[in-house]
């Protein structure tokens, strides 16, 4: 009996380019809004450590602010990246009038919102504060709501892939995984 299967997992031949959607069953999207995400939850965690740490350890402080600051840069900078290709999606993938529709808006209206908190906390945190400071207690509760809000965000988008299985490509022949031994691609029926 086989115990591993790395070929559908890394193929790309015989896979349909859907342009900024990404590949059939390999789309773009949900693996780039993971940077956004982390980004911002380890960011709001450096800010909350920086400020109940400042006055113990203002070096540490100094260093969590300054990480929570690039973190955040990087979020920033992958976010408009997965703005895009979530644009794609709905574009092209959705119909008006649906259920998954109407979550996709959700969705995008509240990543959106954390995109723009995201910016804002970022322009503080560079015009506002010099690079020896600690995160100030405003600045962490901002970044802590960009954390609660991505979250909620990221249920939505989740809730498009696990609850309706949106833009999910099974084997050709099975609207679910097979169980059988046998390597499946995307588009293709079972051996």
């Amino acid at each position: 009996m086989r115990r591993f299967s790395f070929g559908p997992t890394l193929a790309f031949k015989g896979r349909k380019f859907k342009g900024l959607r990404g590949w059939a069953g390999k789309p773009f999207h949900p693996p780039v809004t993971d940077i956004p995400v982390t980004a911002y939850l380890f960011g709001a965690v450096f800010d909350v450590l920086s400020t109940r740490l400042h006055d113990e350890y203002p070096e540490v402080s100094e260093q969590l602010y300054r990480a929570g600051t690039w973190v955040f840069i990087g979020g920033v900078a992958i976010s408009l990246l997965a703005a895009l290709t979530g644009w794609a999606d709905w574009h092209r993938s959705s119909q008006p009038g649906t259920q998954a529709r109407r979550t996709i808006n959700s969705h995008a209206i509240i990543m959106i919102a954390v995109s723009v908190l995201a910016v804002v906390d970022l322009a503080l945190r560079l015009t506002t504060y010099g690079p020896d400071d600690y995160a100030p207690l405003g600045l962490s509760v901002l970044s802590v709501v960009v954390a609660v809000a991505v979250t909620i965000g990221s249920a939505y988008g989740g809730t498009m892939v696990y609850d309706y299985g949106f833009n999910v490509e099974t084997a050709g022949d099975s609207p679910v995984w097979h169980e059988d031994e046998a390597d499946v691609f995307p588009g293709r029926k079972a051996p």
